[in-house]
């Protein structure tokens, strides 16, 4: 069996916000190891500088010196010019994954934001990723209203699978009662549950191993969720096993 590398317990890694330009192209170089993008595709260390400069953020998880996780936001302005933030990109290395970093880096963007009075942080998933829709909707909160079709268009990301990159939209309503019970550890409020949208718990191993049956997979979960979400549904959480999950969606007011 393959053993992780030794890393620090995950209470001794240091998270701060990112300023400097050597951080920044840090941040790039993690770009690659942890999605194995080609050069074209990774986000350039200049957008790191225009998006601290402009009202965005970036913030970097350090054992000692060495980055193992990032994140990094831009301003947004919804109609109405309400500000927001996007979450544009966030990644850990491998063998630093499942001991909350990225739940930390999370938290660390909700305290940046309330802090200057940005009440709501979105940002893009694979709905494919069911550990990751459940950390989303579970652990932090979140609900999803729209889904968005090959959003980036094919990548060069082996974790992509040569599909389509679908996305969900998640929106972090960080003053909400859902997102403060999730920050506080309790169970998330949820209305009732209308409708399911199941998924293979595994899905990431039938991407990789079976690409075409995942298309079909892909294929149908987009139709279901355009479907409920053209009737006002919402994803509002995650019912998750070792062989079958589900999307859980409700009314959200």
């Amino acid at each position: 069996m393959k053993q992780r590398a030794h890393v620090v317990p995950p209470e001794h890694l240091r998270v701060e916000q990112l300023h400097s330009e050597k951080h920044f192209r840090e941040a790039v170089a993690l770009q690659k190891v942890i999605w194995g993008f080609d050069d074209i595709e990774l986000l350039p260390a200049r957008l790191f500088v225009v998006a601290t400069k402009i009202g965005g953020h970036a913030f970097g998880a350090f054992d000692g010196d060495r980055m193992v996780a990032f994140c990094l936001a831009i301003p947004g302005l919804k109609s109405g010019a309400k500000p927001y933030l996007h979450s544009h990109m966030l990644g850990v290395m491998p063998e630093y994954r499942n001991f909350g970093i990225g739940r930390r880096l999370k938290l660390r963007q909700r305290e940046e934001a309330l802090s200057r009075g940005v009440d709501l942080i979105e940002w893009t998933f694979d709905p494919l990723e069911i550990r990751n829709a459940w950390f989303n909707m579970e652990r932090l909160g979140a609900i999803v209203r729209r889904y968005v079709r090959n959003q980036y268009g094919v990548t060069t990301s082996h974790l992509h699978g040569g599909l389509p990159t679908d996305r969900c939209i998640a929106e972090w309503h960080l003053n909400s009662d859902r997102v403060k019970a999730a920050v506080e550890g309790k169970p998330v409020p949820r209305p009732a549950i209308l409708e399911r949208i199941d998924a293979p718990s595994n899905i990431a191993e039938i991407r990789r191993d079976d690409p075409e049956r995942a298309r079909v997979i892909q294929t149908a979960m987009s139709q279901q969720f355009g479907s409920a979400f053209a009737r006002g549904l919402a994803v509002i959480g995650i019912e998750k096993t070792a062989e079958q999950s589900a999307y859980l969606l409700g009314r959200i007011d």
